[in-house]
Order: structure tokens, then C-alpha cells, then sequence
């Protein structure tokens, strides 16, 4: 394989990579844009949403690799698979609010975040008492259809994985814009009050933004099964913190910016893999991390706004 087809194979596998972040690094933008909270929960219900996904396949009856189950074609499977676990993660992220924040949101200073990692740990610790610290297969009802690009491999998954999050973000954008509800998510990122005067239920786009940041994680968990097939108690934890650095690089609180970010960070872990050591990718991610907080501290397509508070 040249070097050519290399550089080739590692943007198909970086773009992939930076779906999944984008997913996950939307729940984070959306919370932030209106609460100026960062909800480090949001790690593990990503992993939750992985096993979701697991739970609903198998309760299918796949396993390994079958693409028709009980007449429903795999554009079915999928559909159902993907209702699932968007519904139960975004209900997961609407009882973690209800449940664990609602009731700090008077209360200033950091007890809210801190609560969030609480519920995270959680999570995480459910999980490991439920299902064991071993890894768990993740069944895969996709074809074994590979595209053949010079020297480099498309392979029906990574398109998929394209289609599925282009769909679900494209959808989100829409909705953030066009829709009445959308429009009142903004007018409360920009001022909460002075939406609440102009008659906005602020609670419920509380909600809203969390249902929808959790089910969006939750289909990136989803995604992270079929791509990878597996899935652990510990996978929250690294997709997490590189969707983080994707939220902030692309300017947290800004959508397009998640979504830019989170391919930009996709592309650098796969290129670094590839191209200098794995080793090294942490260390790249996360230096960016600081350079972006330290020099351009709103992100790539943020602006520095007055503190809400």
C-alpha cells in the first residue's frame, strides 16, 4: 500500500471516528449552550447506549452476522435498533436532569458539574456489577460489502455510520433552526430570564436539550458497537474525553462546531495512529485540548460571551 492509499485509508477511518465524536460532543454543546454546565454523565450514557444497542440485537436474534431476522430486512433491524436506544438514552438524560439537577440549579459554583461526574461513576459502577469488566462481542447484522478505493477499503459499515450521523445532525440543525422549540433553545442559551419574560418554558427546553444530547450520545454508542463490534464498561470514559476536546476545539455551545470538531479530532487520532504511534495520541489530542483553552479559549467557531451568572 503506498503512502497515498494510506493517507487515503486513515481519512475513511478518521471520518468514522469523528462521526461518532460529533454525536457525542453535540450532548455536550447543547447542555452547555444553556446551563453553562458540563455534564460529565454524558460519558456513560454513551456506554449505556452501547449496551442498549447490544441487549436490542440480541433480543432479535442476531448474533455474529445475520442480515434478516422474522421477514425484517436489515434497514429494519437497524431502524429498531437505533428507536431503542435513542429513546431510552435520551429518557436516561431526562431523569438524570430531573433526578440530579434540577435541584442544584439555583446552587452556584461547581456542585452541579460535580454531581454529574457523581451519576457518572454511577453509571459506570452499575454496569460493571451488572455485566463483569470482561469485554462483550457486539452482534453485527452487516454485510461483509467492501469498495475497493485505489489501494484503500470502504467498507458498508463506515458508510453507514455516514449516513446514519450526517442524518441525525443534519436533523438536529434543522430543528435548533427551524423549529419553534429550537427557537426557544437558542433564545434561552442567549438569556434565560429574558426568554422566561418573553413567555419561553425554560424548564421544558431543559429538558428538550437533554433528551436530545443523551439520544444522540446514545446512538454514538450504538455506532462505536457496530464499528468496533464490542463494547465495555470502560469505553464512556475515552470516547468521552476525546468528545469533550471535540466540543471544545469546535467552540462548546456551538453546533456546527461540535460536528467540525469532533471529525477534526477523529482525523488527528487516526492519522496519529497511523502516521507517528498510537502511543502518541492521547498526547496529541490532549495537547490540543490545553492549546485550545489556553490560546482560543471560545474554540475554533465560538465567541466569548459575558458569564450568564
Amino acid at each position: 500500500m503506498t503512502t497515498a492509499d494510506l493517507l487515503l485509508q486513515q481519512v475513511i477511518n478518521g471520518l468514522s471516528l469523528g462521526a461518532m465524536y460529533a454525536l457525542l460532543a453535540l450532548g455536550f454543546t447543547l447542555v452547555y449552550g444553556i446551563l453553562e454546565l458540563i455534564n460529565f454523565s454524558h460519558f456513560n450514557v454513551f456506554m449505556l447506549g452501547s449496551f442498549v444497542g447490544l441487549w436490542t440485537l440480541q433480543a432479535m436474534g442476531i448474533s455474529g452476522q445475520s442480515v434478516v431476522l422474522y421477514g425484517l430486512p436489515l434497514v429494519g433491524v437497524l431502524l429498531v435498533a437505533f428507536a431503542v436506544v435513542m429513546l431510552f438514552s435520551g429518557v436516561l438524560g431526562v431523569v438524570i436532569e430531573r433526578i440530579s439537577l434540577r435541584p442544584l440549579r439555583n446552587v452556584k459554583g461547581p456542585a452541579a458539574m460535580i454531581t454529574t461526574i457523581g451519576v457518572s461513576y454511577i453509571l459506570f459502577n452499575i454496569i460493571l456489577l451488572v455485566v463483569g469488566a470482561d469485554s462483550k462481542n457486539f452482534p453485527n447484522p452487516l454485510p461483509a460489502v467492501n469498495f475497493a478505493i485505489g489501494g484503500a477499503v470502504l467498507r458498508l459499515r463506515e458508510l453507514l455510520i455516514w449516513a446514519v450521523s450526517l442524518l441525525l445532525m443534519a436533523t438536529l440543525y434543522v430543528f435548533v433552526q427551524r423549529s419553534r422549540l429550537g427557537k426557544a433553545m437558542r433564545a434561552t442559551a442567549q438569556d434565560a430570564e429574558a426568554a422566561r419574560m418573553m413567555g419561553v418554558e425554560v424548564d421544558r427546553v431543559i429538558v428538550t436539550a437533554f433528551f436530545l444530547g443523551s439520544a444522540l450520545a446514545g446512538a454514538g454508542g450504538l455506532i462505536f458497537g457496530l464499528y468496533y463490534n464490542f463494547t465495555s464498561f470502560i469505553i464512556g470514559f475515552t470516547a468521552g474525553l476525546r468528545a469533550f476536546t471535540a466540543a471544545v476545539l469546535g467552540g462548546i455551545g456551538n453546533i456546527p462546531g461540535a460536528m467540525v470538531g469532533g471529525v477534526l479530532i477523529g482525523l488527528i487520532e487516526a492519522m496519529g495512529g497511523q502516521f507517528i504511534a498510537v502511543e502518541w495520541t492521547d498526547v496529541i489530542i490532549f495537547s490540543i485540548l490545553v492549546l485550545v483553552l489556553v490560546f482560543k479559549p471560545a474554540g475554533l467557531f465560538g465567541t466569548l460571551v459575558p458569564n450568564k451568572s
